[in-house]
């Protein structure tokens, strides 16, 4: 297996993971993802510095410059727009547990792979899930010293697939597209509204690779430009639904552990 995405809570030690062929902002956006949806939202998300989660300074930037650019990077603006805060450690001693925590999974866990004869990533993550994660929280799971549970309801107002995607603000032409990662997209003609010329809109590429576009906090029907459109009286468009969040286990999530990015990620990557 290639890397294990972890995450601990901080008062109970309950842990939760996922095996991924690529330690990435994907990746650990999947991981919190599943977190969330089992668990609630956390208060503080605490990771290292890499640069996935926090922003290199610039050259001669004082720390007023820093906080005043507010840069984040795609994992910081989702832990925004869902409530989360972001903690950064900065010296091994603050990620004691959780590399404690690592180098008993690289003893125990290994054996009982092994032991199970799991050898590929989709068993491994079903062992992880039905196996490994129950008895880790039976055993190591302890009385967190407060007896609230400050973990948080999703609620309606969160949209995990919104916030956990990449997202990047793009300008609409005088013709009504945009540009995104080396290609154009044509809004549909019944999503056109007076005043759309030259205004920013916001593109979210999914975790399941699918591209949306929000304008106005509107989503808007695009396709790839020389697409043709079918005719229709009536607007195709439907409301976004409140309880996208509801209902257990997502969809996108089926067969995401067991395959590499989709290909736009890595365009993404390498156009940056």
């Amino acid at each position: 297996m290639k890397h294990l995405v972890r995450m601990i809570d901080d008062a109970t030690s309950r842990s939760w993971g996922r095996f991924v062929w690529h330690d990435g902002t994907r990746e650990n956006m999947g991981v919190l993802w599943e977190y969330i949806e089992r668990f609630g939202r956390v208060v503080d998300y605490y990771t290292d510095r890499d640069t996935m989660f926090a922003v290199p300074p610039r050259a001669g930037e004082s720390k007023e410059q820093q906080r005043q650019a507010d840069r984040l990077t795609q994992i910081g603006r989702a832990l925004r727009e869902l409530g989360i805060g972001w903690i950064a450690a900065y010296s091994p001693q603050a990620k004691g547990r959780v590399e404690r925590s690592f180098q008993t999974d690289q003893d125990r866990l290994i054996k009982e792979l092994r032991l199970a004869k799991v050898k590929t990533m989709q068993a491994a993550n079903e062992f992880l899930e039905k196996e490994y994660w129950p008895d880790w929280n039976t055993r190591f799971t302890g009385l967190a010293k407060e007896k609230e549970d400050l973990h948080r309801p999703l609620g309606e107002d969160f949209d995990l697939a919104a916030a956990l995607s990449h997202v990047e603000q793009r300008v609409i032409a005088n013709d009504y597209t945009f540009a995104f990662v080396g290609k154009r997209y044509q809004i549909a003609r019944e999503d056109i509204q007076a005043g759309m010329k030259r205004q920013s809109l916001r593109v979210e590429l999914r975790l399941n690779g699918d591209l949306k576009a929000r304008y106005e906090g509107r989503y808007l029907q695009i396709s790839e430009c020389g697409v043709r459109q079918p005719a229709t009286g009536k607007s195709s468009s439907k409301p976004v639904r409140k309880d996208h969040n509801a209902g257990g286990r997502s969809r996108w999530m089926e067969g995401f552990w067991d395959k590499p990015s989709p290909p736009l990620w890595k365009l993404i990557k390498d156009v940056k």
